[in-house]
């Protein structure tokens, strides 16, 4: 009979010191959830295409307003989740975060572009988002090209779910453009 082993949760500040002293590196491909330092899945040129082209769409389409996109970065999520989604968009600071990591209140929107990571994406992070109480979370399927689109936090789900397809446009809750799905891939 296999027995499972105890672990040792670490909260988001012993992350951070373990980065601060260089026990954790920019090397280190690794996130923290739920406590646990965990191993991001490799990078496919389809996703980082994904994540460019978004990146850019969303820089030009929110150009007129105070707000930071942000690349593959950490945020303060919950006390033991401190995720690196692959495009935030952030509320506008001077300093650009330069002392701290934006969180929840920071944040209008979410996004992780999935290829592998669906699954995780959905039953991992989407909690940790809605507990986080940011107010839109979009997990970009590319391997199907649709986009769900979560609103509306409460606790760690979200009430709101809406799925776009290719033709179909999202509208950019709180800014008042929309991009086309066809235009992401």
């Amino acid at each position: 009979m296999e027995v499972e082993r105890d672990r040792h949760k670490i909260s988001v500040k012993d992350y951070q010191k373990m980065i601060e002293v260089g026990i954790l590196t920019e090397k280190d491909k690794v996130e923290l959830i739920h406590g646990e330092i965990i191993e991001m899945t490799p990078i496919s040129s389809l996703h980082s295409s994904v994540v460019n082209r978004l990146s850019n769409l969303l820089i030009k389409k929110l150009i007129e307003e105070k707000v930071i996109v942000s690349t593959q970065n950490p945020i303060r999520a919950t006390i033991d989740s401190y995720p690196e989604p692959d495009i935030a968009v952030l509320k506008f600071k001077d300093d650009y975060y330069k002392e701290t990591h934006p969180g929840g209140n920071d944040i209008s929107l979410i996004i992780e572009v999935s290829h592998s990571t669906l699954m995780f994406d959905r039953n991992v992070k989407l909690p940790i988002y809605a507990k986080a109480s940011i107010p839109e979370y979009w997990i970009i399927d590319a391997e199907n090209e649709m986009i769900e689109v979560y609103s509306e936090p409460k606790e760690d789900i979200y009430k709101k779910r809406i799925l776009y397809k290719s033709g179909e446009n999202i509208p950019l809750a709180n800014f008042g453009v929309s991009l086309k799905v066809s235009e992401i891939f």
